[in-house]
């Protein structure tokens, strides 16, 4: 059942919860959610106006909450317009300098905790040189950088003196970054250029090299990792002066994250200090339910939004825990999976986000973390990146744990936060996503362009909201920006996801639009096809999407074998069946095919439109946002005679 109750809240979750306590501080009854969603949603300076103070902003809000566009409903509203803050200032000045601030640990098990006092230090440090180099408000600074102390300091720095942070991971190759930075022009670049992955040590020197030979703009690069930076902040950086805070305006530019980048070059969107700050918040505090004394940590690289999330979490009191590393290793014995559960067990980690796909490797791997680590700390655990499929509710709770908070979220990079999300006090349902979230005129809208329930849409959203991008960088971008959220509806943002809400007020994700399939006409997702291809232990992995044939579209399904696995033609048979009988028959492949690699992003997502471009017989127009290209060749080279 999809929607039996895997979790409930304890009843003092409707009085003391942070939830709880703003909607009574609003008015509202905590156990109707309802009514303060529709608050949420039309009263819009009211109401964010409300999560500014119940958060604690720091900073001179202004008179003015929200500033309407009748012309421009969405693209034109402003909240805040006369708000001076700093994002930095609001993040590190937060409870006692003894305080914890941050536990970061390696894939080798090197441990260690800093105080908010030391990591203020690092900050100032770091931020006088910064100035020094003539960095101002409103330039631009960089990072190559794996999750350490030291990518954490260069962007609260970064912030703190009103300069705009970007960054990409250093697996990233030569082009994907140039792509991605070389358009925002930055003039410091912190790299980090030899790092420990799997097990496997890298030197990407030169690889920054012909970054920094590429990028004009850049006039300095700051080597980073492997403790580079203490002595960074030591010497070049080494004047020890107060930590200052350069207030800007709510729309101030903070960060600029980029899109996947397969349809193009990446777009590059611009993301306001105040949209930033309180979206965090609001998710943080409220739906999350973080406090002070906590230990947050998403399993993230520092290019992907959920790097920029997690370290918000410091403005609410908590740690940020950092892991530089793979989360799952191979040995003698075979795959490691311990890593990031004996980080949660050592750093006494309360609230933990990763991905479905992980998940399904533990499972995979019969590796049960509750069973090994003490988690007792653990309150809540979160995933996002692709749909979390039902059963593996089911083994959150068998096999991690079964008193917490579980969230499946979803949003994205453009808004730097979720549409739907979890909540402390709702339960938690098979399969679902649980609540739409504050501040978040979600709707699912048909073909007639009408909201339903209970049925699949697309994604939008109706209203306003404080962490809309600003715009996206670089020539006609406001224009860029529009054509791609506002050109299906007029002032309505349309996500791009095909979702359905629930008659329980929860919903479902059911994949990117742009992945779903047609055949014969009717439109179906591809979730369910990995639902069931996730039950078999012969595939390590698979790829569902749409090729040409005869004027429609028939659904080709990919499978990666694992170790050993043979792939018998009695499997592909049961396969068929089970995927007929779970879904539908218009889900069941007219082709299968083995493959050697299944094609990802940088960012470690499924790219179905790269092989469904490759299979028709197109060209995919960035290959430098694919973690693995070549195994594109494999896919060109499908031919229907050869299906299973």
């Amino acid at each position: 059942m999809t929607d039996a109750v895997l979790w409930q809240p304890q009843t003092e979750a409707l009085s003391e919860s942070s939830l709880a306590r703003f909607a009574m501080a609003a008015g509202f009854d905590p156990a109707d959610y309802d009514s303060l969603h529709r608050w949420s949603v039309s009263d819009l300076g009211e109401f964010w106006e409300a999560v500014w103070a119940f958060t604690k902003v720091i900073g001179d809000k202004g008179t003015i909450r929200f500033a309407p566009d009748d012309a421009a409903w969405m693209t034109g509203a402003r909240f805040f317009p006369e708000a001076r803050l700093n994002l930095a200032e609001n993040l590190l000045l937060r409870g006692d300098t003894s305080d914890i601030a941050v536990c970061a640990m390696d894939e080798t098990g090197s441990y260690r905790e800093y105080t908010r006092e030391d990591l203020t230090l690092r900050v100032a440090r770091v931020a006088t040189g910064l100035k020094e180099c003539g960095i101002r408000p409103g330039d631009r600074v960089a990072g190559v950088q794996t999750n350490s102390i030291d990518a954490l300091v260069a962007t609260l720095a970064t912030l703190s003196i009103g300069a705009v942070w970007t960054s990409c991971s250093p697996d990233f190759g030569k082009s994907a970054i140039i792509d991605r930075i070389g358009q925002v022009e930055p003039k410091v670049l912190f790299a980090t250029c030899r790092y420990t992955y799997a097990g496997k040590d890298h030197d990407i020197s030169d690889r920054i090299a012909e970054v920094v030979a590429s990028v004009p703009s850049i006039q300095t690069v700051i080597v980073s990792g492997k403790s580079a930076l203490d002595a960074i902040d030591q010497e070049m950086f080494g004047h020890e002066k107060t930590l200052e805070f350069e207030p800007v305006a709510f729309d101030h530019p903070a960060y600029i994250l980029y899109t996947s980048g397969t349809t193009g070059v990446p777009k590059a969107i611009v993301h306001r200090t105040g949209g930033v700050l309180l979206q965090h918040f609001k998710e943080h505090i409220l739906h999350g339910d973080v406090r002070s004394g906590d230990r947050v940590i998403w399993y993230t690289n520092t290019a992907w939004m959920m790097y920029h999330w997690m370290i918000s979490a410091l403005g609410t009191g908590s740690a940020v825990v950092l892991f530089d590393g793979a989360p799952v290793l191979k040995s003698n014995q075979g795959l490691d999976c311990s890593p990031l559960w004996s980080l949660a067990q050592k750093a006494r980690v309360t609230h933990l986000g990763v991905s479905p796909k992980y998940l399904a490797t533990l499972a995979a791997e019969s590796y049960r973390p509750g069973e090994r680590q003490d988690l007792s700390t653990l309150k809540a655990l979160l995933v996002c990146g692709a749909p979390c499929l039902p059963h593996q509710f089911d083994w959150v709770y068998s096999a991690i744990k079964a008193n917490m908070m579980f969230a499946s979220i979803s949003g994205g990079t453009e808004i730097l936060g979720s549409f739907l999300i979890g909540s402390p006090v709702h339960p938690v349902r098979r399969g679902q996503l649980t609540v739409p979230a504050l501040g978040h005129a979600v709707s699912v809208m048909d073909e007639r362009g009408a909201p339903v329930i209970g049925k699949r849409g697309e994604l939008v959203c109706t209203e306003p909201f404080p962490s809309m991008p600003l715009t996206f960088w670089g020539d006609k971008g406001e224009q860029r920006y529009r054509d791609t959220y506002f050109a299906d509806r007029t002032e309505i943002w349309t996500h791009g996801d095909v979702a359905e809400l629930t008659h329980t007020g929860g919903g479902y994700v059911h994949g990117r639009s742009d992945n779903t399939l047609k055949p014969g006409g009717v439109r179906i997702g591809i979730s369910e096809i990995y639902s069931v291809c996730e039950a078999y232990p012969e595939f390590s992995d698979f790829l569902a999407f749409g090729a040409d044939h005869d004027g429609d579209e028939e659904v080709v399904l990919a499978l990666k074998l694992a170790d050993g696995a043979t792939g018998s033609m009695e499997t592909l048979k049961r396969l068929r069946a089970d995927i007929r009988m779970s879904a539908s028959p218009r889900h069941v492949p007219a082709r299968i095919h083995f493959v050697s690699d299944v094609p990802y992003t940088i960012n470690g997502k499924r790219v179905e439109g790269a092989a469904r471009t490759t299979v028709n017989g197109g060209k995919v127009k960035n290959l430098g946002s694919i973690a693995n290209p070549g195994c594109l060749a494999e896919f060109a080279a499908l031919k229907r005679e050869d299906a299973l």
